[in-house]
């Protein structure tokens, strides 16, 4: 791999930049040190943006909790008619749009950081870079799905001892069944969207743009000049958009990769909407790339490189990422211990009355209380929340139960069992199904033994031909000393004769 122009202009200013006591023998390369502030401009900026992800996600929180409270204070009954749905719907929408919006932004960025650190070669650049753009983009489409499915409603405290953000708005929480529905809301939308918006259409519509504004620009020119005559094929491919590799469309099918397997526990159709968009897909890639793209030059390649790791990196991710989604956001395990240690006939009857703990209304932080408490037409004194905590009326008052621990070991317990399960039936399956049928591996097996053979024999032909020729010079070299001193005297012959 050649080296790149970047690369040795770099050189070429460091050598003339060096003392002249240095010896010449002495190759000038770049170092760590030379590339030091580079690497420390990328961590510092991939950290900015990561935490500008966090910052927005954060943000659409703070947006549903506001949106929340509004509508239920609304005074229209169709706007508090489904509060809860529009809220997840324009949430997620929101998300996409910023996913969209910075993917773009992001890859700029990755590639500008890429330039500032100087790699070496073709590959080293494309390996950084492909790195760089898959770390900020991976974290940019799955941070609010990582949220919805691991952290939200854990963060809200408890009855009396609320979580609040920006003064008085408490941290929002999971409806009674869970998180799941949100996390498959925010899944469907943000897959169908990427796939549809952000792969298809812009992949089309962008290329087709830029195709027309080049035809345009083109026939104005041509019309100043008051030249009308028929494009050749050369010339008419001119205005087809330049081919910028295949690096995007190998992020797209890792996005979606890891879209359709870290959270296939919660959004079961995500593998049919991925098989739905590629069958359309490799029709739009197919038009792309003939009617929209200027011809690529072919090149070969051993495999796929880095995007092989990221791979096999993502399909043991999405093992550890389903299992937690299983245990922890799941009633799974709740309701699998539950039955086999808490419920005293071995079913489920009674299992939602095990989830609740009780709260004495007393205990409400000031300024939290209900504004109404005589709502019900009778005064409450004990309410019940969804918790595994101790009574008010315990020695550790709304300290957690023995059940929550008891449950988290179960839920631990299932996620290292579930992955080391997967694992070991992935690693057999990789073993029973080889890379390379054994049938093409015996064919290169004979072509390596014939290679073998056929070199040897060259070298053996090599031998004996140098052997040959070593024993012609020896037989040969006796005689002629003895005809040396006749030369002169054929050459009077012929002197005579030329004479005559």
């Amino acid at each position: 791999d050649h080296n790149r122009a970047e690369y040795e202009f770099r050189v070429m200013q460091k050598a003339m930049k060096q003392d002249q006591s240095l010896p010449k023998e002495e190759k000038v390369k770049l170092t760590c040190t030379d590339r030091l502030p580079a690497y420390l401009t990328s961590v510092v900026m991939m950290g900015f943006m990561i935490s500008v992800t966090f910052a927005i996600v954060f943000g659409v929180i703070l947006y549903r909790i506001s949106i929340k409270a509004a509508l239920h204070i609304s005074t229209y009954p169709a706007a508090r008619s489904n509060i809860r749905a529009t809220v997840k719907t324009t949430a997620a929408i929101i998300n996409l749009i910023v996913i969209i919006i910075l993917d773009e932004i992001y890859a700029a960025i990755a590639r500008w950081l890429t330039i500032l650190e100087v790699p070496k070669t073709d590959k080293s650049f494309e390996e950084r870079l492909i790195f760089k753009t898959f770390i900020l983009k991976f974290v940019n489409a799955f941070t609010p799905i990582v949220y919805l499915a691991f952290f939200r409603g854990r963060l809200v405290g408890r009855p009396g001892n609320y979580l609040y953000v920006v003064g008085s708005y408490r941290m929002e929480e999971c409806a009674h069944a869970g998180c799941l529905m949100e996390l498959c809301i925010q899944l469907c939308i943000t897959m169908l969207g990427k796939q549809l918006i952000q792969n298809n259409l812009f992949e089309i519509g962008i290329p087709k743009l830029k195709k027309l504004l080049r035809k345009r620009k083109s026939e104005v020119t041509s019309l100043q000049e008051e030249e009308v005559k028929i494009l050749k094929r050369y010339e008419k491919d001119h205005f087809l958009g330049p081919f910028a590799g295949i690096n995007p469309e190998y992020m797209e099918m890792i996005i979606q990769f890891g879209m359709v397997t870290l959270f296939v526990a919660s959004f079961p159709l995500a593998p049919l909407f991925a098989l739905l968009n590629n069958i359309i897909e490799i029709r739009l890639d197919a038009k792309k790339f003939v009617m929209e793209l200027r011809r690529p030059i072919a090149a070969k390649a051993k495999d796929i490189g880095i995007w092989y790791n990221l791979l096999r990196g993502l399909s043991k991710v999405a093992v550890i990422v389903n299992a937690f989604v299983i245990a922890f956001t799941s009633d799974f395990i709740p309701r699998l211990v539950y039955q086999y240690a808490y419920s005293p006939d071995s079913t489920m009857h009674g299992f939602v009355n095990h989830t609740l703990s009780y709260f004495n209304v007393s205990d409400f932080q000031k300024g939290t209380a209900p504004l109404e408490p005589m709502h019900l037409h009778y005064k409450v004194q004990i309410c019940r929340y969804k918790d595994y905590r101790e009574p008010p009326w315990s020695s550790t008052p709304y300290d957690l139960s023995k059940e929550f621990w008891a449950i988290l070991a179960v839920r631990l317990a299932f996620v290292i069992v579930f992955q080391n399960v997967v694992m070991l039936m992935s690693d057999f399956v990789d073993w029973l199904i080889p890379d390379i049928p054994k049938d093409i591996s015996l064919q290169i097996h004979k072509e390596k033994i014939l290679m073998v053979e056929l070199f040897m024999k060259e070298e053996q032909g090599k031998r004996l031909a140098v052997q040959d020729n070593h024993n012609q010079e020896t037989c040969t070299s006796p005689s002629s000393d003895d005809q040396s001193p006749s030369r002169p005297r054929s050459h009077s012959v012929i002197h005579s004769k030329a004479s005559w």
